[in-house]
């Protein structure tokens, strides 16, 4: 299990509004906030967005070495695709949009989005 995980950004008003909203949405809380960053948890793990000092000045590229995308459970097919609408108004956009929502293969039912700054996320659906 993981314990959490750590996003850099380069824009924290921006993730928060977009990644943020995602992670509400899916039923985590806000578990602390300082100056440069946000922390979300959902029991024993969480996720903090980050925008400090260190942080380099440069789009994030899922397709380069490191991590691609984070999927998430979203619920049954309706609440994807309920969830999905929604996303679109906060900030991301559909990927693979001819394919969807089986992009991942014909028995995966799924959304995958980019936010602006470009981290991809996947909403799949229960079986």
């Amino acid at each position: 299990m993981l314990h959490h995980l750590e996003l850099w950004v380069a824009d924290l008003r921006a993730s928060t509004s977009s990644l943020g909203w995602l992670l509400l949405r899916l039923g985590f809380d806000v578990e602390s906030t300082w100056a440069s960053g946000i922390s979300y948890r959902q029991q024993d793990f969480y996720i903090v967005l980050e925008s400090g000092p260190d942080v380099i000045d440069a789009p994030h590229q899922r397709c380069a070495p490191g991590m691609n995308h984070l999927a998430f459970h979203a619920g049954s097919r309706a609440q994807v695709d309920e969830l999905t609408a929604e996303a679109l108004e906060h900030g991301f956009t559909l990927l693979f949009p001819a394919e969807h929502p089986h992009a991942g293969g014909a028995e995966h039912y799924a959304a995958y989005l980019a936010d602006a700054a470009g981290f991809e996320v996947e909403l799949v659906a229960r079986r």
